[in-house]
Order: C-alpha cells, then structure tokens, then sequence
C-alpha cells in the first residue's frame, strides 16, 4: 500500500469512527462518509466492499487505539494496586473529556441482534482485552485467585461507562473505585 493510499484509507477510518461514535452505525450512511471525509464514493468502494466493512475496520482502529491509551494511562501508577485504582481515575478523566458519548462498543453492540455480527464479535474482543488487562494486574497482587477479581472489576469498569453515559453522573468513576477499593481490600485479606 503507497503512501496516498494509505492515508485516504486513514482518513475515511477516522471519519468513519468519528461519525458512528457521535450518531450510531445505523444512522451513518454513505452518503454521511463521503460528504464529512470529502473521499468519493468509488474510492470509499475500493477499499471496503460495504458500510459494514467500513465500520468494522473502524471499531478495530478504535479497540487497538482506546486499549493502548487506557493501559499507558492506568500503568502510570506504580504497583498493581494502585493502577487498578487508577484505572477508575482514567476513565474519569475520559467521562470528563469533549465529545464523551459513553463506550463505542457498548453502543454499538446495542445496534446488532445478532451476536455473530462482525460489529458484536468485535465488542466483545474488546471487552476481552479489558478483561485480560485487568487479570494481568489481578495476577501481579499474587492472590490465590484472581479470576473473579477481574470480572468483579470489569463489572465495576462497564457500570460506570454506562452511568456516566446514560445518567451524565461522571462521579460513577469515584464510586466505582470506592467499591473496587472494599473489593480489593476483602480479597488481600483473604491472602494475609
């Protein structure tokens, strides 16, 4: 792929993230791509086959994207326990930030009944990888069992994405981390 080509493929995946993450799959048509990116038509086509190639393309930019900032963010703390913590500090700062529209793979999701979607199956890797980070620094506490540690987590991670989106209450972080704190507490008790 040159250089030219590459770039107008960038440019119609970020239009294209921009645009579903603001209005929703379903309502980003074609015809909405081709205006906001300025790309015609026929390039569009030659680079994806259907809108639905462009939106998948475009939620895997994101998941790779969203996930090596969330990790560079939370890892800024200096052990596992404070980064697990801090994890509810990023996605704060996240709720708090222009153009906050809640988790692009939540919304989407909600778009698809079936869950062999491409657009469903790529959120749920998405919420796999949360997952496996969190047991990645679940696992570095040295507890006997950090499997429900982590999905008790995430649990804590999706509830408050969907407050601060549904409720505009971005203090969900803060409560959240108040019980992932309870939760952290009870399960190196447990070990002590």
């Amino acid at each position: 792929m040159n250089t030219s080509t590459s770039i107008t493929r960038e440019k119609i995946l970020a239009t294209a993230e921009q645009l579903i993450y603001q209005n929703g799959i379903q309502a980003t048509g074609m015809d909405l791509l081709v205006k906001t990116s300025g790309v015609a038509r026929k390039s569009i086509y030659r680079y994806f086959a259907t809108k639905d190639e462009v939106a998948a393309a475009a939620l895997n930019a994101r998941d790779v994207r969203w996930m090596n900032w969330f990790r560079a963010e939370s890892d800024q703390a200096p052990d596992a326990r404070a980064r697990i913590l801090n994890m509810f500090t990023v996605l704060k700062g996240w709720f708090e930030s222009e153009g906050f529209r809640g988790c692009a793979f939540i919304n989407t999701a909600g778009e698809v009944g079936d869950p062999q979607d491409p657009i469903r199956l790529i959120a749920k890797l998405h919420k796999q990888k949360l997952l496996a980070y969190t047991l990645e620094l679940c696992e570095q506490l040295d507890i006997a069992d950090p499997d429900p540690l982590a999905n008790q987590l995430l649990i804590l991670m999706e509830g408050a994405i969907t407050v601060a989106r549904v409720m505009g209450d971005y203090s969900s972080a803060d409560n959240a981390q108040a019980v992932a704190r309870l939760i952290l507490e009870k399960h190196l008790a447990a070990e002590a």
